[in-house]
């Protein structure tokens, strides 16, 4: 295929050989299949800020250290250098999360670098060397599908045991290989102790997580594994280590109506918001 404008330097410098095809375009990059040597691999090209259509950027981006402080004032301006260090911070989330994600015992793509707001990373394959298919497209038995959400409450606790939550994590972010779910789309990763939504987000992950698999597996459809992981969390306790059961006991201190609709009615946004996404991706 003709080389994508944003690829050429790297094919110029020698760090791809060849650009195959493209796999995907959504709503914060466009992934291409590229010839690295002997290897096939994945080139993430992110969408420039004025296209991107990620939904509710603030919310991701609290809590991020801007170490320089006239960066830090361009970013609350506005200004096109702020824009530019705001990209820059978003991209490099994803890759540091990849690698600190691997380091702690789950299942990413192997990131080879970023070049120019380009990641290159390893393409995940299926049992015949197809890209593997997201979570959305795959059907399973009851028994694999409560093998696979152990496995992924399992990753959500070793996310937080390293202090990051995923932050968009659902069946649109789960590739699904041979061995079981891959994690994949790390820019809106958190730091859970310095956003203020890390709560939020970590209940959001577990349940999309948990309704997905419940289509297969009734029973976990009435299980409470994010609100166990939060107050392990919270007291302390949390590590990779951790058993969980699923289960959960609420307060009996009475809850503030008018803040559960607010909950009710934020969450009903960002599920709106989720699924524009995915229809992006599909229209793209």
């Amino acid at each position: 295929m003709k080389i994508p404008k944003r690829l050429q330097p790297l094919v110029d410098d020698g760090i791809v050989d060849k650009v195959l095809r493209q796999l995907m375009s959504g709503k914060e990059a466009t992934v291409y299949v590229v010839q690295c040597g002997d290897e096939v691999r994945c080139a993430k090209v992110y969408k420039d800020v004025s296209q991107r259509s990620f939904k509710n950027a603030v919310l991701y981006n609290e809590g991020r250290k801007v170490r320089n402080g006239r960066n830090a004032r361009a970013m609350q301006k506005g200004s096109k250098f702020g824009l530019e260090q705001q990209e820059e911070i978003w991209q490099n989330t994803e890759i540091d999360a990849l690698y600190k994600f691997a380091d702690a015992g789950i299942r990413v793509p192997q990131a080879y670098g970023c070049f120019g707001g380009i990641l290159l990373m390893e393409l995940i394959t299926d049992a015949d060397g197809f890209a593997a298919p997201r979570l959305n497209d795959v059907s399973m038995s009851e028994a694999d599908a409560l093998t696979d959400h152990a496995t992924m409450m399992d990753y959500v606790v070793r996310m937080l045991s390293v202090g990051v939550i995923h932050g968009d994590l659902s069946e649109f972010n789960v590739l699904v290989d041979a061995n079981g779910p891959v994690v994949i789309d790390l820019p809106q990763a958190v730091d859970a102790a310095g956003n203020n939504n890390a709560r939020k987000m970590l209940l959001r992950d577990v349940n999309n997580m948990t309704q997905y698999y419940s289509q297969f597996a009734p029973s976990l459809a009435t299980t409470r594994y994010g609100e166990e992981i939060w107050e392990i969390f919270e007291a302390g306790d949390l590590s990779p280590k951790t058993v969980l059961t699923g289960e959960f006991a609420d307060s009996e201190i009475a809850a503030d109506v008018d803040e559960v609709l607010h909950e009710i009615d934020s969450a009903f946004e960002e599920e709106l918001g989720r699924r524009e996404g995915w229809l992006e991706d599909i229209d793209d």
